[in-house]
């Protein structure tokens, strides 16, 4: 027995109006993100969705602050004996309406995500065998065979409060449950986060006020009293509002050469995230002619790390990647920190071609970039560029992130290419590969490369089922070395998150590095930050 006690783009006029003191408050905080916020617990998974979530809502366990692995939460405590995973919540811990938290609502919220089958349920699908409220503060999982990544995929799992919530069910497919209330979750809360929403607009803003029952880790007494977190801002909208103090953190996706301009104004400090993120420009191994091995490995030898590399260049001090060698980001179980990083060679991109079935003069490539994110139109072109030296014709095509998402979910509607950053959403391997490669998965944004393929399935099921870490760690290795030689993806960089942080604001959880989360969002914690004039 092992025990521890531990969407559409908004106008810049809207925008200003919004700006212009719409919920004043003494210490508003004001920042962007580029996709459409979705405040439901059991759907959202993307960048802008998690942080919504550490932040409305409390999981059973946290990723570990300045390290590998997790550390309490929601749960107090923790024993794992042999397939059961017994948790007990801590004291104190209530919900924003009052209600306190109890193993019901951690089975209720169990229960719910696997019933959507959305967001994180792929975490958990087949795994466990049951749940059960052992009594007020102790909740049991009982899972059907050994399950290495169980404890920190919990991170993920968002405790909702079901006794609210059932007051708000419309009728659905769910028999008692009607439609677990997805459309009165899809615009309130219902967690035990310091935060919950006063106001959201998945299109335009989400606005939450702090949670005046929240009994969790202590909060900055320079804490924001209102947040405001606004969706799809032009970025000269964004360096606008910041340069007349009326905007706090930008979001991650600006060209470098705005960051740099804020900074040299004068009016912002720029803060680095990693993560446990890459940036993969997915390849669709469904639609010819990438559907040959070849042809992918062509892309891949062609691409041009280099200078991608160069265009990441913030300053001296802020770049927003590193080299990538493999699907595995640095820091992850089963990386190899010693594997070279990709380097453009146009020799073997030849070679490659030539052995591939398909003549690329017959078959044009569509390369799409994400519309609210600026930066990757340079890179669309550049492949742009560079695939046209072999023979493509290539269409760049500029598509809105709620249309890609869309689009990518069927491999005959899915683009030949589309640069997107896929984080780990636990601490563990499994929560980034197995969503992106597993054919047992559903198809999301994160699985756009729509890739089937036998081994890499058994390698997935075997890093789910091996309890020993120093094998388990070969297991991921042995798969990062197949995933290079299918290239379902061109591994373009790991991505280091820069924010640009108005000075006055203070993100402590950025500017420590013993402070940092080890994944993206997770240090993006609202009650830690301050808010200082």
């Amino acid at each position: 027995m092992m025990k521890n006690l531990t969407g559409p783009l908004l106008a810049c006029t809207a925008a200003l109006a919004l700006a212009s003191g719409a919920h004043a408050q003494e210490r508003p905080l004001r920042l962007d993100e580029s996709a459409v916020g979705e405040i439901d617990p059991a759907k959202g998974t993307d960048y802008a969705d998690t942080v919504l979530a550490v932040n409305l809502y409390e999981g059973l366990v946290y990723p570990q602050k300045g390290g590998a692995g997790v550390q309490p939460w929601l749960a107090a405590s923790w024993e794992i004996d042999g397939l059961e995973y017994t948790f007990t919540l801590r004291d104190g811990a209530t919900f924003a309406s009052g209600n306190p938290v109890t193993a019901e609502d951690v089975v209720y919220s169990f229960n719910r995500l696997m019933a959507l089958g959305q967001g994180a349920s792929s975490l958990f699908q087949g795994r466990v065998a049951s749940v059960e409220a052992v009594d007020e503060k102790t909740v049991k999982f009982t899972l059907d065979g050994p399950f290495a990544p169980f404890l920190g995929a919990t991170a993920r799992l968002w405790v909702v409060d079901s006794k609210l919530v059932q007051e708000h069910q419309g009728e659905g497919s769910f028999g008692e449950f009607g439609d677990y209330a997805s459309d009165w979750l899809s615009a309130n809360s219902a967690g035990s986060g310091a935060y919950e929403v006063s106001e959201h607009d998945p299109q335009i803003e989400t606005v939450m006020v702090p949670n005046p029952n929240y009994g969790g880790e202590a909060v900055d007494p320079a804490a924001p009293d209102e947040v405001t977190y606004r969706y799809s801002l032009e970025a000269s909208t964004v360096r606008a509002l910041m340069a007349r103090g009326e905007h706090d953190i930008s979001s991650l996706w600006l060209p470098p050469e705005v960051y740099k301009a804020m900074a040299e104004e004068g009016t912002v400090h720029l803060e680095l995230e990693p993560g446990a993120t890459g940036e993969y420009i997915k390849l669709n191994t469904a639609r010819a002619p990438l559907d040959d091995v070849h042809c992918r490995r062509a892309l891949m030898y062609a691409y041009d790390y280099q200078t991608t590399l160069q265009l990441l260049t913030v300053t001296e001090d802020a770049k927003q990647g590193i080299p990538m060698n493999a699907a595995l980001p640095q820091g992850l179980l089963g990386s190899d920190v010693d594997a070279p990083a990709f380097a453009q060679d146009m020799d073997k991109a030849k070679a490659e071609l030539a052995e591939c079935q398909y003549d690329p003069a017959e078959y044009p490539l569509d390369i799409a970039w994400i519309a609210e994110v600026p930066a990757r139109e340079r890179l669309a072109l550049l492949m742009q560029a560079t695939f046209s030296q072999l023979g493509f014709k290539v269409n760049v095509i500029r598509t809105p992130w709620a249309l890609v998402s869309e689009q990518v979910t069927k491999p005959e509607t899915a683009p030949h290419a589309v640069e997107i950053a896929v984080s780990a959403l636990t601490p563990d391997p499994d929560s980034l590969l197995f969503n992106m490669y597993s054919s047992t998965v559903p198809p999301t944004w994160m699985s756009a490369e729509h890739l089937e393929d036998a081994e890499v399935d058994e390698l997935l099921t075997q890093g789910r089922t091996e309890t020993d870490e120093a094998k388990r760690a070969e297991i991921y290795r042995e798969l990062n070395l197949r995933l290079r030689d299918l290239a379902p993806d061109i591994f373009a960089y790991e991505f280091t998150g820069v924010y640009a942080v108005r000075n006055g604001v203070e993100v402590p959880n950025l500017s420590n590095a013993d402070s940092r989360y080890p994944l993206s969002s997770y240090s993006m914690l609202f009650k830690d930050m301050q808010i200082n004039d």
